[in-house]
């Protein structure tokens, strides 16, 4: 028979000198320490939520555009413009006839200037709020989060160097770009973003993931030590 008290097994802290039940304030932490658990518990779902959402917005902006939802898309290109270039010829779009268009085509068909502040028309479609490469990167990030759920934590740690290598294209793609020794294609930024979003999720998830379970560890030893006030 479980001798434990009824107080206790519900969840609720109570002081045993006196059985009394505890005061506000050790509620409020015992209800803190609750919640710590519960979100270190499941901080991959929410991750993976998280990131759905900071991934649907931008898909979402050429769509609401076309439709004529023009404020709530142009507040998605603005909020998401502080952390992509936002550039036409590096952006896919989406609606019109061709899912991309290089600078050149760009020049010809829209006299907005700077390039980077054309969004797209009916005629043409609408650009995605973050670059090809940036796509890439996070969708990728969000694949390799639910399969290393599915895996259970199982997943191997990634060497340093094994990372380093798996980087090394886009460093190298990004860098000749940036300097203009050569322009890069769609291809190649989807693929070096893929691989910089597998790597780099691949090589910090275990590490979070060994953080968060010390703090899950560390939350309940807190919540033992309350209940014994």
């Amino acid at each position: 028979m479980d001798k434990r008290d009824p107080q206790a097994a519900a969840g609720e802290v109570a002081l045993p000198q006196d059985n009394k039940p505890a005061s506000w304030d050790v509620r409020l932490e015992d209800a803190i320490l609750r919640g710590g658990i519960f979100s270190v518990r499941h901080w991959l779902a929410i991750a993976c939520l998280a990131l759905a959402i900071f991934i649907a917005l931008p898909l979402a902006a050429p769509l609401l555009m076309a439709n004529g939802l023009t404020e709530p898309a142009q507040a998605i290109y603005t909020m998401y413009h502080a952390t992509c270039h936002q550039e036409p010829a590096r952006s896919f779009f989406v609606g019109g006839p061709h899912a991309i268009y290089s600078r050149s085509e760009l020049e010809s068909l829209t006299p907005v200037r700077p390039l980077a502040a054309f969004v797209g028309s009916p005629a043409m479609g609408y650009k995605v709020a973050f670059c090809e490469r940036d796509v890439a990167m996070y969708v990728s990030i969000l694949v390799f989060l639910v399969f290393y759920g599915a895996m259970r934590r199982k997943a191997p740690r990634l060497p340093l160097w094994l990372y380093v290598l798996l980087i090394l294209p886009l460093a190298i793609d990004g860098l000749t770009q940036l300097t203009g020794l050569r322009e890069s294609t769609w291809l190649l930024r989807t693929i070096t973003g893929t691989l910089f979003g597998v790597a780099t999720a691949w090589l910090l998830l275990p590490e979070v993931d060994k953080g968060m379970t010390a703090t899950r560890k560390q939350f309940e030893a807190d919540r033992v030590r309350l209940e014994q006030r």
